[in-house]
């Protein structure tokens, strides 16, 4: 399978752009913004870098760059919900609006801190954030752009796009971050990406009145004044604004890909969902390595029942993007140490139907998505989102439920320590052919058993 340009694909081949478009919506969810911010951010991105007349092979970077910009937004959730007290996708949507000027900072800090928490926990959250928010927002943005970085790397893209992505928060006059980096020093793709994020932002708040007006605002603060002077250009099209308020933007952005020297085959659709899953996995302390180790498990049972090499890697596939819907769901709630009250375990729930929703969305994922939207049905019809029940669950949606309940029992999670095997497996038999299939769990203690007898006989 090759990548190819905009347009329409020929049989066979797998569009770079339409992959990472279509899951960008997962990152979207995870910064708290409207869907489609990154596709719109790349539309805006790439009108600028054409009007700076960039040569093809820099187009399809600063391309990739604006559209992965946020790839490693959900390493910093957690901390930010343990820090401000306070919802992470409510946080960080609001966080991109506020600029330097100091009573917007302080505002920003009263308004997101502590709101639901008791006065003296509220109080003592502001005051460490107002004594130490400087260091506390360079971490939080080191550990965005660092990561964000690191899975550009994973995924094949070439040194220009990773530093540009790492330097995405820094600004012109050099009190950005997480290097105050300053003028020319900062990568030119990272200084269309930074402009590209505020226009969309305040332009689907409040329309291109907004975004005219806040850009030349940071003219030689944030903004290169070049870059800033290629958008007015570009925004004096009303085409330009037509376009990028359309619901049919995507398929716009999708046109402006420029060719892609990636080529996009088995091995690099398992790149992207090893990538992606570290990207979900990353979102709370409690999910580390959880998508990978329902890979593991999940191609365990699969083997065990005589599964194909090639089934067993779609399966492999499904595991590691089965709970990519956890992106939209706040930290307040995935770390909660202590029962979800019911409004809270109805946001917990739609993880499924989101998960399904943004695999939908790529057209190599499609078959896989009902896995993820599926994996919380139980045989009983007890289970959510659809309440499906019996045989009208898919068997290998059975062996990815199977996988996913056993790591999360034999994993720490917020209200609980891990759980030794021997009880994990005895919580999972008294549920069979209630929750779980009983044909899919005899085959995970056979391979556990298989496991354990292997290490027995090293020792």
């Amino acid at each position: 399978m090759q990548a190819v340009a905009g347009g329409k694909a020929d049989a066979g081949t797998v569009q770079l752009s339409e992959i990472l478009g279509a899951l960008s919506h997962a990152l979207d969810l995870t910064e708290g913004q409207p869907v489609g911010h990154c596709v719109r951010a790349t539309w805006i991105g790439a009108h600028i870098g054409q009007r700076l007349g960039l040569p093809e092979t820099e187009l399809w970077e600063l391309y990739h760059t604006v559209m992965l910009k946020d790839l490693g937004c959900s390493s910093n959730a957690a901390r930010i919900c343990e820090l401000y007290l306070s919802d992470d996708l409510a946080f960080k949507r609001d966080f991109k609006t506020v600029s330097d000027s100091l009573p917007k900072v302080l505002g920003f800090v009263f308004t997101h801190t502590g709101l639901k928490a008791g006065l003296a926990e509220r109080f003592r959250a502001v005051l460490n954030i107002l004594q130490n928010g400087g260091t506390i927002v360079d971490d939080l943005i080191q550990t965005r752009c660092q990561r964000g970085a690191e899975i550009a790397r994973q995924l094949r893209f070439p040194a220009g796009v990773c530093r540009a992505i790492h330097a995405l928060d820094e600004h012109w006059n050099g009190a950005g971050r997480p290097d105050r980096l300053a003028g020319a020093a900062i990568p030119l793709y990272a200084r269309v990406a930074l402009l590209a994020q505020v226009v969309d932002v305040f332009h689907t708040a409040a329309g291109p009145a907004a975004a005219l007006a806040e850009v030349p605002a940071r003219s030689g603060t944030w903004f290169d004044p070049e870059i800033v002077a290629c958008f007015e250009a570009v925004a004096a099209d009303p085409a330009f604004w037509e376009t990028l308020a359309s619901p049919d933007v995507e398929t716009a952005v999708l046109a402006l890909a420029p060719a892609s020297p990636i080529v996009v085959d088995e091995d690099y659709l398992d790149d992207i969902a090893r990538a992606f899953a570290q990207i979900i996995d990353a979102k709370s302390p409690f999910t580390c390595g959880h998508s990978e180790r329902v890979a593991v498990y999940a191609d365990m049972i699969a083997a065990e029942l005589g599964c194909t090499l090639e089934r067993r890697r779609w399966l492999k596939r499904a595991a590691l993007l089965h709970d990519v819907g956890k992106l939209g769901v706040s930290n307040a709630i995935l770390d909660k140490n202590g029962k979800l009250d019911e409004a809270e375990w109805r946001d917990m729930r739609n993880h499924a139907s989101l998960s399904e929703t943004i695999l939908t969305r790529v057209a190599a994922f499609r078959e896989l998505a009902r896995i993820g939207g599926d994996h919380h049905e139980r045989l009983d019809g007890k289970g959510y989102p659809r309440g499906l029940a019996g045989e009208a669950i898919p068997f290998e949606t059975r062996i990815v439920s199977v996988a996913d309940v056993f790591d999360a029992l034999t994993a720490d999670r917020p209200y609980r320590a891990a759980m030794p095997l021997d009880k994990a497996l005895g919580i999972m038999r008294a549920d069979l052919g209630s929750a779980f299939d009983p044909i899919c769990f005899a085959a995970l203690e056979r391979a556990l058993a298989t496991i354990e007898g292997d290490l027995a006989r090293a020792a």
